[in-house]
């Protein structure tokens, strides 16, 4: 039998969620607000590598969901590129600074067609939202990538500890040493 953190029993995982923590961003602009940032040029490598990593471990999620700021954007659009990723990237306003409680909601408003869904967010929030579903502590560097697995048969069902961390995908320990990014 397996049991969650709690020690219930689960279920085959229904619905897989991935999180993708916005690629590294510029600060060359000290007067540029934070939600304008754009990319630096180690995050024009890393967001489109994360999207090889995604083609290249079959993950292919049926909706995207990002952050409107500037880097969250560009990081969605460079990964699904890359990543030759289907889905239709939405915008959600609630996704910029949010909290784990926040990231939460959105998730659980996700339509249930969709068995699959990538978040591309920001920390704290991201960190906080492993910790929630999976109760384990995962670092979330710039660019990386989360597979939680969660025993849902509805989005609307997401609680905390209804998941496991299945992978975690970080650019400094996936891309060649000459192109590695750091944090």
């Amino acid at each position: 039998m397996i049991t969650n953190g709690k020690g219930r029993a689960v279920n085959e995982y229904m619905k897989s969620l991935f999180l993708l923590r916005h690629a590294k961003s510029s600060w060359s602009d000290p007067d540029l607000a934070d939600f304008d940032r754009p990319l630096n040029p180690r995050g024009l490598d890393a967001a489109p590598f994360m999207g090889s990593v995604m083609a290249e471990k079959g993950y292919n999620p049926s909706i995207i969901l990002s952050s409107p700021a500037e880097r969250a954007r560009h990081t969605a659009h460079l990964t699904k590129g890359s990543g030759g990723l289907d889905a239709e990237i939405l915008y959600d306003d609630r996704i910029y600074e949010a909290s784990p409680h926040a990231l939460r909601q959105v998730i659980s408003e996700l339509s249930d067609v969709h068995d699959s869904a990538l978040i591309v967010g920001h920390n704290p929030g991201m960190e906080g939202l492993i910790r929630y579903l999976s109760s384990e502590i995962e670092a979330m560097p710039t660019a990386a990538l989360a597979i939680i697995e969660l025993d849902l048969d509805s989005w609307r069902a997401v609680t905390d500890s209804c998941g496991r961390v299945k992978a975690i995908y970080r650019p400094k320990d996936e891309m060649p040493r000459s192109d590695a990014v750091g944090q």
